[in-house]
């Protein structure tokens, strides 16, 4: 396997395969990882958690045995400090161990901010007020984004009303340090992009088979024990209401139903829901964000022609 180029002076290799969820990225980045002496790296802002591996469709213990994996799974639901910026950090950590090892990085997920501040570089925002920070996360998203209008009308137009994370994010960075986060953004620091050799694609299947699969998906996941997964989560009481593991998509609704507030039909819609429309704003960012050399694939590509070409 090639982590870099016969060149003596050649920059390290690293493959990216992104894309909205359920767009088969992981069996392609195992498929990838046996081919090249690879290894996974997650960057899924939902699969870093240890808590809910079912729900947040992270490679089984089986895939796991496959090929080597990093960042899944290695970070505790009390957790409520974790950011783009603690994952790039360990993200980095673990390509410059891959490359020491003389194997090839594979980053692997749905997480356009993860993977830009990454590669790109993080803003050097000082570090938010624990106590903005709480309020801030504490607000339902409607009242979040009003009141983001007000104090960053850009950003508020910028993103979309249900984004919780972002919303709160570029509020509780206005608050805490007067300035909006686009204005921070203007001076990136610390990327990867310039020391690798970057082979990128970006997987934008049809949309109406992706949602097929999304149905599918949520269905298996409630056959598999996603249920008791959000059970067992609610139970610690150490994890706060504010903890980001306690927004992922179906915990809320699999909450409302273990309370009795609905019925577990009613809870499997929306989680199919809440995903397809999160699946819709990965499709957007993914097909209006990225740069352009981030080539983009359909499933009448050959996907893994295309990184043998690249990578060989």
């Amino acid at each position: 396997m090639n982590t870099a180029s016969s060149k003596p002076d050649a920059k390290p290799g690293l493959a990216l395969i992104a894309g909205p969820t359920a767009s088969g990225k992981s069996a392609l980045a195992i498929r990838l990882a046996e081919r090249h002496g690879g290894v996974i790296v997650n960057a899924d802002a939902s699969q870093v958690y240890a808590d809910l591996r079912i729900l947040t469709a992270r490679p089984s213990a089986a895939d796991e045995a496959r090929v080597p994996h990093r960042l899944f799974g290695d970070v505790d639901a009390a957790e409520t400090g974790y950011s783009a910026a603690c994952w790039a950090a360990e993200a980095k950590a673990a390509i410059a161990a891959v490359h020491a090892a003389g194997q090839l990085p594979i980053l692997v997920g749905g997480t356009g901010l993860y993977l830009r501040t990454l590669i790109d570089g993080i803003a050097p925002v000082p570090a938010i007020d624990p106590a903005i920070r709480t309020a801030v996360r504490a607000l339902p998203v409607a009242d979040a984004h009003a009141a983001l209008k007000r104090e960053d009308p850009p950003a508020a137009a910028r993103l979309a009303a249900a984004d919780t994370t972002r919303v709160a994010r570029a509020l509780e960075v206005v608050r805490s340090t007067g300035r909006a986060l686009a204005d921070w953004h203007l001076k990136l620091s610390g990327g990867i992009g310039d020391s690798v050799t970057l082979t990128a694609a970006i997987l934008l299947p049809d949309r109406f088979p992706l949602f097929d699969r999304i149905d599918a998906r949520t269905d298996a996941m409630l056959a598999g024990g996603a249920l008791d997964e959000v059970a067992a989560l609610l139970a610690r009481d150490d994890v706060p209401p504010s903890a980001a593991i306690r927004r992922a998509i179906g915990v809320p609704a699999l909450a409302a139903y273990l309370a009795g507030d609905t019925t577990l039909a009613k809870a499997r819609d929306r989680i199919a829901l809440d995903t397809r429309r999160y699946a819709k704003r990965q499709y957007t960012w993914f097909r209006n964000q990225p740069p352009e050399d981030w080539t983009i694939l359909t499933e009448s590509d050959d996907i893994s022609a295309y990184f043998v070409t690249k990578l060989r």
